[in-house]
């Protein structure tokens, strides 16, 4: 079912203070919710590294030594995906990572996972969706992030991705990107990165990572997961 715009920004809008209730739930570090793209621009090989990209990620020893230098010890990660006006979809619900075991059960959720029917680029839609989840969380932190990779710009969203940027930093989320450029820049008018940077990423120290390739994808996640969780407030080093 397609949502409208106004339910849209119903979801964004939900990301309130904290309730009391809520300082019971556990403490964690960072809040974390990948937004991948499984439009229709990315086909069956191309998904497979992506997920599998990702899924090393979580998992890679690296990104675990980032986490155990954080003051809880632990992250709690979430995964959607996206393309779809009003599709978004979480596969991957709330798991926090604190170790090398959590870590490999996040992997193996990941690869676990169903592939979402999607089509259009709906980034807007993701980042409102990415927002209500977050509001949603069974932790709590102080740092609060969407990551959203893909290799295409915002074309079809119900809420346009600069809103639902914006609608996210106004209540405490860092929006970051992962730009997948494989096709010619001028499909986009300029790089891949540029419209990113300037419709999609947000909030204090917000950033794009790149990835030349598909192939490159597992290195430009993992890169760009360390520098989120290793350097200071959202990701800044």
């Amino acid at each position: 079912m397609r949502l409208s715009r106004r339910a849209i920004v119903g979801l964004s809008a939900t990301l309130l203070p904290a309730r009391p209730a809520a300082q019971a739930a556990p403490a964690v570090d960072l809040l974390l919710v990948m937004a991948m793209d499984a439009s229709g621009s990315i086909d069956a090989e191309e998904f497979r590294l992506q997920r599998e990209g990702l899924a090393d990620s979580v998992g890679h020893p690296l990104v675990i030594a980032a986490i155990a230098s954080k003051p809880h010890g632990a992250i709690a990660v979430a995964m959607t995906e996206w393309g779809s006006p009003g599709g978004a979809t979480t596969m991957v619900g709330w798991m926090a990572v604190r170790d090398a075991s959590s870590g490999r059960a996040l992997a193996e959720a990941i690869r676990a996972a169903p592939r979402s029917r999607q089509s259009f680029n709906a980034i807007g839609d993701a980042i409102g969706h990415a927002s209500a989840l977050i509001a949603a969380a069974p932790f709590r932190a102080g740092e609060l992030v969407i990551d959203v990779a893909g290799d295409g710009p915002d074309m079809r969203s119900i809420l346009p991705a600069p809103e639902a940027r914006d609608a996210a930093v106004a209540r405490g989320i860092t929006v970051n990107a992962l730009a997948i450029e494989v096709s010619p820049v001028t499909r986009f008018g300029g790089p891949l990165r540029a419209h990113y940077e300037r419709d999609v990423i947000g909030g204090p120290g917000a950033f794009v990572m790149v990835a030349e390739t598909r192939a490159d994808f597992a290195r430009a996640m993992r890169a760009k997961l360390i520098r989120e969780i290793a350097g200071g407030p959202h990701g800044i080093g």
